[in-house]
């Protein structure tokens, strides 16, 4: 897994690709279409008791340009990106802190910091790199619950 470039905080902001969205919380940049993802994204729904997060599928224009200014591409597998404060964050570094925000039930991602980051990245490249094997294929945003709902990024 590459390393994400250095960015100013909210760099994003200066980026012409990148139009206007509510970054006043966190921000998942993941895959609409993979259940793994899907699955993250309504649990960040279900748990997030102060309704911060905001979800936005990787296959959108949004989505697109977040990817391509931290220099990921939305048809790599690995690309899964957490702003947290207009700092980017990716792989299983991404996960963890996601779940330090939300709270709750997400906090039994915590111990995998212990772990040195080289084994973190390649437990999250196998996992991203097999997902649709293992977890199959589904519509983020198709049909989603109110919570998950209000919290789409879909421009």
């Amino acid at each position: 897994m590459a390393q994400l470039p250095e960015r100013a905080p909210y760099s994003y902001r200066d980026d012409p690709a990148i139009a206007d969205f509510d970054d006043s919380g966190p921000v998942a940049v993941m895959d609409g279409d993979c259940a793994l993802c899907s699955f993250g994204a309504r649990m960040i729904a279900r748990f997030d008791r102060a309704a911060r997060f905001r979800i936005c599928p990787g296959q959108t224009e949004l989505g697109t340009a977040l990817l391509a200014h931290f220099d990921l591409k939305p048809e790599d597998p690995e690309s899964w990106l957490l702003i947290i404060d207009g700092r980017a964050y990716s792989s299983l570094d991404a996960m963890i802190r996601a779940g330090a925000e939300v709270g709750g039930i997400g906090h039994v991602l915590r111990p995998l910091r212990i772990l040195p980051r080289p084994v973190q990245d390649w437990i999250y490249r196998r996992i991203a790199r097999n997902r649709y094997a293992l977890f199959g294929r589904t519509d983020m945003c198709a049909l989603p619950d109110q919570r998950l709902k209000a919290r789409l990024l879909l421009k």
